[in-house]
């Protein structure tokens, strides 16, 4: 492992600070994914400064009914606090979803929504990878692809995004607060991240010395919510597909529809032509079936992981078609 220089923040100033004036420094939170990053020699940081001494530790609700999530809660606390259970359960799910319960106590919200890909051949240094080492290759195209995308993805590289809370975000249309010595600003957690085109190693819009410090919830939407995430085994895995849905149903009509999909694309992905087409629809399984494949019209899929249009499909009608009958009986 490559000698560091470790330092613990005792403000956002001075860590966005200590960040932004060398280049090879990384923010540490839980550290659940880059220290096994830097052990692994895939980051090579020369500075590490911990931000989990930050006062970033409330979960508040907000004057227009939102919610406000600071970046080093942990994911643990975020899917128990009552008012996300309360007024956001899909959320909750969605966090309870991921990784193990010994993990959630120390990753942080921040951290969870920057996590590096999961692709085996992002991690093993033997392997070409264009995320790594940009213009090398990508060797996941021929080789090992059961995880890889579907959707978004370019001949530079295929790699899945693995944040199942980050595909719940993209449907509650959460925005994260972003903190330089500069400026505060925000943007949308589906504009947070950056499809790999030419530039895989180019994952989201975060600057140099920017730190997450917020993410904020808008007031909930109306409606029913589900996540759903279809794995290899049942815990500790990463999604093959997940659904993250908000479904409203009034006089036999959908009303209010968000869906979010993981697993398939380098970034949590946001079915806006699914959306558009089903609202002011039936709700009948033929509609979901037909928006989802509008959706997954543009897929590449390769032979290793050709089955995930099929799963998606399947899976998007089974939670719209659970969340339709509760709405019925409601």
């Amino acid at each position: 492992m490559r000698p560091f220089d470790y330092e613990r923040a005792t403000d956002v100033a001075q860590a966005v600070t200590l960040v932004a004036e060398r280049p090879e420094a990384r923010f540490l939170g839980g550290g659940t994914n880059l220290v096994d990053l830097v052990r692994r020699g895939v980051e090579t940081p020369d500075r590490l400064i911990d931000v989990t001494g930050l006062p970033l530790t409330e979960v508040e609700a907000t004057q227009d009914g939102g919610v406000r999530v600071g970046a080093v809660v942990t994911n643990a606390d975020l899917a128990h606090h009552p008012l996300v259970r309360s007024h956001y359960p899909l959320l909750s799910q969605a966090v309870l979803a991921g990784a193990s319960g010994q993990l959630r106590t120390m990753a942080t919200v921040g951290g969870n929504l920057l996590q590096r890909t999961r692709c085996p051949y992002f991690t093993d240094l033997t392997m070409a990878c264009n995320k790594r080492v940009p213009g090398s290759g990508c060797a996941a195209r021929e080789g090992f692809t059961r995880y890889a995308a579907v959707l978004g993805t370019s001949e530079q590289c295929i790699a899945a995004h693995a944040s199942d809370m980050a595909v719940a975000l993209a449907a509650l249309d959460a925005r994260v607060e972003l903190t330089s010595a500069h400026r505060v600003r925000e943007v949308a957690v589906t504009d947070l991240y950056r499809l790999p085109g030419e530039t895989p190693h180019l994952e989201t819009v975060v600057s140099r010395g920017e730190l997450i410090t917020a993410v904020v919830l808008p007031p909930p939407p109306r409606g029913l919510s589900r996540y759903r995430k279809v794995r290899d085994r049942a815990s500790y895995a990463f999604a093959l597909v997940s659904v993250a849905a908000v479904l409203g149903v009034e006089d036999g009509r959908v009303t209010i529809l968000r869906l979010g999909l993981g697993g398939i694309a380098p970034k949590p992905w946001r079915a806006a032509a699914a959306e558009t087409l089903l609202v002011g629809s039936e709700p009948t399984d033929e509609a979901f079936s037909a928006a989802i494949d509008l959706e997954l019209v543009d897929a590449k899929p390769l032979p290793g992981n050709a089955f995930k249009i099929d799963l998606t499909r399947r899976t998007v009608v089974a939670v719209l078609r659970r969340l339709r009958d509760e709405a019925v009986t409601t």
